[in-house]
């Protein structure tokens, strides 16, 4: 026979971010439990609402799986002595398995004879575990912010106003924080008054919905992508596809009705940036355009209940979007009275960090590695000039009355007040993209001035954070460093730069000292940034699907140059796959064992007294210029070619001659010659690391 069980914790309205990661950890540890219970089910469904989270189980047994295992114990020889009297450690093992000793018996494993104890236990009715499981499953849950109330030490994402808890339509008792479980929910807060009874699990849903509360996300998504396209569609548009924003509202509405508001004519002409961002990310709209992709004079909310004097709701709508849209146009007509590059010098009155300085001497850093790496791409000077210039205007948005009022904005009207200051484009496309990417998967700079001044960004960040003391750990990053270390070596693969990490990093550290900041020494924090770069390195390997040995390898050889690093990873990744490449490692392994303790080995070719020896010091030589020039060059294909072909003289060299020889001067010389190889058959990495 088999039952529906239902757990329902009801709250007060939980922040919708908190809803998602709460409902994985329900279904997550209501699997794992019900599994370490022996309690088999059909289904699990986790429902979540700002004012709910509940889990529904169908299909579950009413009594657990009867339990008979073997479990094995000490070896035969252990556990009993010369004349079969059983040793304290067959009797210890018996006690500890709930058995007698006379109940063991004796099984091989792999040939070896062991003790073992069968262990049998009755399962037991399911609805006498329903109420420990289900307090297990409320203490497993955790928050980011969890919130403590009354008197009670215990901390939830809000506090817990009722619980429901039936297993068909038995009610399953229990007291938790002061509340005893019921069959009584609660409807929609403002559309019903008094309690909802559950009869049964698989009333649930409806009688909820019943009450104004739709329980599902997935229903109550649909629902509203379904009211938004009728809705668009009215005045001709569609509201693009927008993820974040629609997971969001999902989570802060119950019962979903969708209206149109209006944006009023007069704030059309302000950038569309100005108009979506106090809709979206104040207010929770979704903007309306057209199939092109004009923004339209409309917007969609939607409002957490019925269609009861909505018209009303309408109009309460548009007049905070149109007070937020007034200030926006004041903003707008304001900051554009002077020119942006006016107010660079008010950038000295915000403080950056209490350590670092000003924003103004931040902008003076960026410059001038801005500069150092415009000048070590090449560039010509004119292109360094746009680089400058963008670097100079790209924090002037920070103190304009639009940036202060909506942060949101810095960048984007960075980059309209220099097009209206007569700035050249690409300064204000520059300063457009130096943000970019502010998120995982966000669009990556496309300009050149872009690109530099968002690397210069970063790394100024993470190096000012390194050299304060200030590092990311296992579970704090306050400042974003890894986003920020993730977006640079995003870009620098994107445009295929070849550039060292190692300078930028001292120089950005040298310009922080020239402005006589109080930084740790750079011996010390050096390791930790190129460390924590090739960590990000790894990651971005690993999330291309090169297996975990692969990236060890290739990063052996270090990360200062990303591009080449992965090339070289990417490469390993290919040939490691062809059969020829068995040989190649195993040569290379036999190297470098041979010589991993050596240090300080010179090659003397006059030492060398064999024809096998003396042909491969020969035929290094004659590789070593083309060598070195295809790894100068990045071309890491040709230097993988070139070591092979000294592979069968190395296999040749070990056949004819022992390297570990008594005479020390030929040994230290064999040895100087098998470093050579592994420095050569080394050029994708260090091949001992592979599995």
């Amino acid at each position: 026979m088999v039952n529906d069980f239902l757990l329902e914790l009801g709250m007060e309205e939980i922040p919708a971010k908190f809803s998602p990661g709460a409902m994985t950890q329900l279904e997550e540890q209501a699997r794992k439990r019900f599994n370490e219970l022996r309690l088999t089910f059909t289904e699990i469904n986790i429902f979540a609402t700002p004012r709910r989270l509940a889990l529904l189980v169908t299909g579950l047994e009413e009594k657990q799986k009867d339990l008979s295992i073997e479990v094995k114990g000490p070896a035969l020889k252990a556990a009993y002595d010369a004349s079969g009297v059983p040793t304290k450690a067959a009797q210890g093992f018996a006690r500890g398995q709930g058995v007698i000793v006379e109940d063991l018996f004796v099984q091989e494993v792999n040939g070896v004879p062991y003790v073992f104890a069968r262990k049998s236990e009755i399962g037991v009715e399911t609805r006498t575990l329903l109420p420990q499981l289900a307090i297990g499953l409320i203490n497993a849950l955790h928050f980011p912010k969890p919130m403590r109330w009354g008197t009670l030490d215990f901390r939830f994402a809000r506090p817990i106003r009722w619980i429901v808890a039936l297993y068909g339509t038995e009610l399953v008792s229990f007291e938790f924080v002061g509340l005893e479980s019921g069959r009584i929910s609660r409807g929609h807060r403002t559309l019903v008054t008094g309690g909802v009874l559950i009869g049964e699990p698989s009333d649930y849903r409806e009688a909820l919905r019943q009450a104004y509360v739709i329980a599902d996300p997935k229903a109550r998504k649909a629902n509203i992508l379904t009211q938004i396209k009728v809705l668009a569609e009215k005045v001709g548009g569609e509201v693009p596809e927008d993820e974040e924003l629609l997971d969001e509202v999902i989570h802060l509405v119950e019962y979903p009705t969708a209206l149109l508001g209006e944006v009023a004519a007069e704030y059309m002409h302000l950038p569309e940036a100005v108009i979506t961002t106090p809709m979206r990310e104040h207010q929770r709209y979704f903007p309306v355009r057209t199939k092109a992709g004009e923004l339209l004079p409309y917007f969609i909310t939607v409002r957490n209940g019925n269609d009861f004097a909505l018209d009303t709701v309408k109009a309460g709508n548009e007049k905070v979007l149109k007070a937020r849209l007034e200030d926006a146009a004041f903003y707008y007509r304001e900051d554009q009275k002077v020119l942006l590059a006016e107010l660079v010098s008010k950038l000295g009155k915000i403080v950056y960090h209490e350590k670092l300085g000003t924003v103004e001497q931040r902008v003076n850093r960026l410059r001038g590695l801005s500069q150092f790496m415009a000048e070590e791409l090449g560039f010509e000077v004119s292109k360094q000039e746009v680089i400058d210039r963008t670097a100079f205007l790209a924090k002037a948005d920070l103190v304009t009355l639009m940036v202060s009022d909506f942060p949101e904005l810095q960048g984007i009207m960075g980059a309209d007040y220099a097009k209206a200051s007569g700035e050249n484009p690409e300064v204000c496309q520059g300063i457009l993209e130096h943000y970019q990417p502010r998120f995982t998967g966000d669009g990556l700079p496309a300009s050149d001035s872009g690109r530099v001044v968002s690397i210069t960004d970063k790394l100024d960040a993470i190096v000012g954070a390194f050299s304060i003391g200030i590092q990311p750990t296992g579970s704090q990053d306050p400042y974003a460093l890894r986003r920020q270390a993730q977006g640079i070596i995003a870009i620098l693969l994107d445009s295929g730069w070849d550039l060292s990490l190692t300078q930028l990093l001292r120089k950005s550290y040298s310009l922080l000292e020239e402005q006589g900041v109080e930084l740790l020494p750079i011996a010390d924090i050096e390791p930790l940034l190129l460390d924590f770069f090739q960590q990000r390195v790894r990651f971005v390997l690993l999330e291309k699907g090169l297996r975990y040995d692969t990236v060890d390898a290739a990063l052996a050889s270090g990360s200062d140059d990303v591009n080449r690093a992965v090339k070289r990873a990417q490469l390993l990744s290919v040939k490691r796959e062809e059969e020829a490449f068995i040989l190649y490692a195993q040569t290379y392994t036999r190297c470098f064992n041979l010589t991993k303790k050596e240090s300080a080995l010179t090659l003397d070719s006059s030492i060398l007294v064999d024809e096998t020896e003396i042909a491969l010091a020969k035929g290094i030589v004659e590789r070593r210029e083309r060598f070195d020039q295809s790894i100068a060059q990045g071309d890491y294909e040709e230097a993988y070619d070139l070591a092979w072909e000294l592979v069968p003289q190395i296999e040749a060299l070990f056949l004819a001659v022992m390297i570990m020889v008594e005479d020390e001067t030929l040994k230290r010389a064999r040895l100087a010659l098998l470093s050579q190889c592994v420095e050569i058959l080394g050029c994708l990495g260090d091949l001992s690391v592979l599995a």
